[in-house]
C-alpha cells in the first residue's frame, strides 16, 4: 500500500541570490511555484523529510523556512479570489502507461 500524500505550503526567505536559486530549482523537483518564494507540494511524509534535509544543506542560520501542512479540509476552504485556476483542488493522479 502507498504512502498517503497531503499538500504543502513552502515558504522561504533566502537572503543570498545564490542560495535562493538553489532552493528554488530544489524545489522545481518537488512542486509548483505559486509564487517565487512560495511553492506547493504534493509530498508523502518521507518526501517531506528529504526535501526538508536537502533544503537544510543550502539555506543558513538568517535564512528562513516554513513548511506547513495542509490538511484536505484546509485545502477545500481555500480561497481563489480573482485567480480560480490559482490552486488546483485535484491532487495529482496515478497515469497507467
Amino acid at each position: 500500500m502507498s504512502e498517503s500524500k497531503n499538500w504543502y505550503l513552502v515558504c522561504y526567505d533566502i537572503r543570498d541570490p545564490k542560495r535562493w536559486r538553489n532552493a528554488y530549482k530544489l524545489l522545481q523537483g518537488y512542486g509548483e511555484s505559486l509564487q517565487y518564494s512560495i511553492f506547493r507540494c504534493w509530498l508523502t511524509q518521507r518526501d517531506r523529510e528529504k526535501l526538508r534535509w536537502e533544503l537544510e544543506k543550502i539555506l543558513v542560520a538568517e535564512d528562513r523556512l516554513l513548511l506547513a501542512g495542509l490538511c484536505h479540509r484546509c485545502v477545500e476552504r481555500i480561497q481563489k479570489c480573482n485567480r480560480p485556476e490559482a490552486w488546483c483542488d485535484d491532487a495529482p493522479g496515478h497515469r497507467v502507461i
